[in-house]
């Protein structure tokens, strides 16, 4: 599986623990920064990881920022895009199983180390569970299908953390 993962500048320790933990358990990862504690943006690496998975350059993904919650509402903005916050292991594997997220979230300044690294495993241990959410899953891109097709703007005040 090719995971995309990525962080803002609060998220980059966090971000490099996890990348590492991920290849010794044999994911593919690609990295989509950043790679500093300079300050960053979290939108625009959102937006990006976003857009891959979208486009099926990578499967799934992982964004980390000061809370989790800026991370999953910009990936959120990106069309066709599930994000959620996870800072518990049942969450990161409701996420999947539930409601098909193709990104967690996580909060660096919410959680360690290694409660990432259990909700990483647990999230991309898990598998869609198509016969039970299916349905309700399909309301939600239905939804957005008829949003887009009616030009609607979804208000800046919503998300889907």
């Amino acid at each position: 599986m090719k995971v995309a993962i990525g962080s803002d500048n609060n998220g980059v320790v966090l971000k490099d623990t996890l990348k590492e933990f991920l290849q010794e358990k044999g994911f593919e990862i690609v990295d989509y920064g950043c790679h500093t504690c300079d300050a960053v943006d979290y939108p625009d690496v959102a937006f990006e990881v976003a857009k891959d998975i979208s486009e099926g350059v990578v499967d799934r993904g992982i964004l980390i920022c000061g809370t989790g919650l800026g991370v999953a509402i910009a990936a959120c903005k990106y069309p066709g895009i599930r994000a959620a916050t996870t800072h518990d292991i049942y969450s990161a594997e409701r996420a999947r199983k539930s409601n098909n997220a193709q990104i967690i979230t996580m909060g660096a300044q919410i959680i360690g180390p290694e409660l990432a690294k259990k909700l990483a495993e647990a999230y991309l241990n898990s598998e869609f569970e198509e016969a039970r959410s299916g349905r309700k899953v399909q309301k939600i891109i239905d939804k957005e299908q008829e949003l887009i097709a009616a030009g609607a703007v979804i208000a800046e005040t919503q998300t889907c953390s």
